[in-house]
C-alpha cells in the first residue's frame, strides 16, 4: 500500500482546482491510499470539497491561527510532521503555492524533490519535462525514502467528484519559526478568473504596442468570461503585469480554449500552452511559429479583428 498525502491549495476556504488534479495524479500510483491535508486558520468549505473527490479516503484538517496565510515557512514544518506518520508520498501542485512550499517540505524530510511530475510509471518512477518541455525524462526516487513531488497540473484532469471521505481534525504540536511574518497581499482584478485554472484564456503579445492597446485583450476576455494572459515580451514591455505571464518562466496552463493575439510563438511561450485543448492564434505574420501548433489560425490585423469578435460575442442571440 502506498499512502499518499496531497497538500491542498486553497484560498478563503475554497479549494483550488489544482488540488483535484494532484489527487488525479496520486490515483495513478499503484495501490494508492489518498489523504488530503487542508491547513488553514478557518478551513470553511475546503475540507468538504476535498472529501467529495472520489479517490480520497480521508481529509486531515489542521486549523491554527498561523495558517491564515499560506506562508511556506510556517506550513512546511506542519506538513513534514504529518508526512512522518507513515506516508510514502507527499504531493503538491506545481503552482506558485507548491513551488514555494514543497522544496521546504523536502528539505525538512531530508529528501530530494521530484519536480513537475507529468506521468506515473510506478510508485517510484515518474516522467517529467526538461529543456522547456522539448524532452521528457524518466526519473526514479529512492524506494526507501518518502517521495516529495510537485505535480504538473496541466498534465492531469481534475479528479471526479461523488466521494464521501472522512474528515478528521489533526492536532500538531509543531513549533513554528518566527522569522517569517505576513505583511500584506496584493492581487489583480478579483473579478477576473484565475489564470492557472480558468477554462478560457485570452493572451496578448508585443504586437499590441502599448499598455493602452492591451485593453483590447481585457475587453475580449471579459466578453468571453476568460482569464487574461500575456507573453513575456508583452510583460517586459510593460503592457501587462508579470503575474499574467504565460510560458516557461511564467505560468504553465492547460485551458479548454487559449486565444493568442499578436503572439509570435517563441518556444518559451509554447511551453506554457502546449497542453491547451484548443489554441486559436491571430497574427498578421502568416509565418509566425504560433500557427504551427494552433488548431485555428487567422492571419490579419488584430486591431480590426478583435473588436469585431467582441461585438459578435456580445451581440444578442
Amino acid at each position: 500500500m502506498n499512502r499518499i498525502l496531497v497538500i491542498a491549495e486553497q484560498l478563503a476556504g475554497k479549494l483550488n482546482v489544482s488540488t483535484a488534479k494532484c489527487v488525479s495524479c496520486a490515483s495513478t500510483i499503484p495501490d494508492a491510499e489518498i489523504d488530503v491535508a487542508v491547513l488553514a486558520a478557518n478551513a470553511a468549505e475546503a475540507p468538504a470539497q476535498a472529501a467529495a473527490l472520489a479517490p480520497v479516503k480521508r481529509v486531515l484538517v489542521v486549523e491554527r491561527a498561523e495558517n491564515g496565510e499560506a506562508l511556506a515557512a510556517l506550513l512546511a514544518p506542519q506538513i513534514a510532521a504529518l508526512a512522518r506518520n507513515g506516508y510514502t508520498h507527499v504531493l503538491g501542485p506545481s503552482t506558485t503555492f507548491g513551488k514555494d512550499l514543497m522544496p521546504r517540505v523536502a528539505a525538512l524530510l531530508d529528501v530530494g524533490q521530484v519536480s513537475d511530475l507529468m506521468a506515473v510509471e510506478s510508485a517510484h518512477r515518474f516522467r517529467r519535462p526538461v529543456y522547456a518541455s522539448n524532452a521528457v525524462v524518466t526519473v526514479e526516487a529512492p524506494a526507501d525514502r518518502i517521495v516529495v513531488a510537485t505535480v504538473r497540473t496541466a498534465s492531469f484532469q481534475p479528479a471526479a467528484g461523488g466521494g464521501a471521505a472522512a474528515i478528521e481534525r489533526a492536532r500538531l504540536d509543531v513549533p513554528l519559526p518566527g522569522y517569517t511574518r505576513f505583511v500584506g497581499r496584493e492581487g489583480g482584478n478579483a473579478d477576473r478568473p484565475d489564470l492557472q485554472t480558468a477554462p478560457r484564456v485570452v493572451s496578448g503579445g508585443r504586437a499590441l504596442g502599448s499598455a493602452d492597446n492591451f485593453q483590447l485583450i481585457h475587453r475580449l476576455a471579459a466578453a468571453l468570461g476568460a482569464a487574461v494572459g500575456a507573453s513575456r515580451a508583452a510583460v517586459d514591455a510593460g503592457y501587462a503585469p508579470n503575474d499574467l505571464q504565460v510560458g516557461q518562466t511564467g505560468k504553465i496552463i492547460a485551458p479548454e480554449l487559449y486565444i493568442a493575439l499578436g503572439i509570435s510563438g517563441a518556444i518559451q511561450h509554447l511551453t506554457g500552452i502546449k497542453d491547451a485543448r484548443t489554441i486559436v492564434a491571430i497574427n498578421k505574420d502568416g509565418e509566425a511559429p504560433i500557427f504551427e501548433i494552433a488548431d485555428i489560425g487567422l492571419v490579419g490585423d488584430l486591431f480590426q479583428i478583435v473588436p469585431e469578435l467582441e461585438r459578435l460575442i456580445r451581440a444578442p442571440a
